[in-house]
């Protein structure tokens, strides 16, 4: 018997060196159109949220050097970062995980949602976000609120 999907794809990461840069880019020549911005000074980034008919594409942009974002930049180049899914029961599916033998980074929960990693040495090579909710998804309802 074929296992449930574990989630829906809600946005694909790239890290880059300049959102204005690959901004530029993906509206001017791909057509994406800008849904918002957003800088998280504590962890080091900024990004930039695009639909891409229906397809999220999330910008990552370091703030400075020690930043994860730097890291990946550095070892790596520009490219794709990570695969965000939505996955409601995220916490117990993280669970499930855990106990299949999938290595998980970066567990964290917020008010209203929960979300890990699986390290991209479980996951071939990619890197998987899944989780719920406020911030983990780009489509979360609380980004498209307006800012005071």
């Amino acid at each position: 018997m074929a296992k449930k999907a574990i989630g829906k794809l809600d946005h694909i990461g790239i890290a880059v060196k300049s959102v204005a840069a690959a901004r530029e880019f993906f509206e001017a020549r791909l057509g994406a159109t800008f849904l918002y911005e957003h800088e998280n000074r504590e962890a080091g980034y900024r990004l930039a949220e695009f639909d891409l008919d229906g397809t999220t594409i999330e910008l990552l942009e370091p703030l400075g050097d020690d930043s994860f974002i730097a890291a990946f930049l550095e070892k790596r180049g520009e490219g794709v970062h990570h695969l965000t899914f939505d996955v409601p029961d995220s916490k117990e599916r993280i669970g499930e995980l855990k106990r299949e033998g999938v290595k998980i980074v970066d567990e964290r929960e917020f008010p209203d949602s929960y979300e890990a990693f699986i390290s991209p040495r479980s996951s071939h090579g990619v890197l998987i976000q899944i989780g719920s909710g406020y911030p983990t998804l780009a489509r979360a309802a609380q980004w498209f609120k307006k800012k005071d």
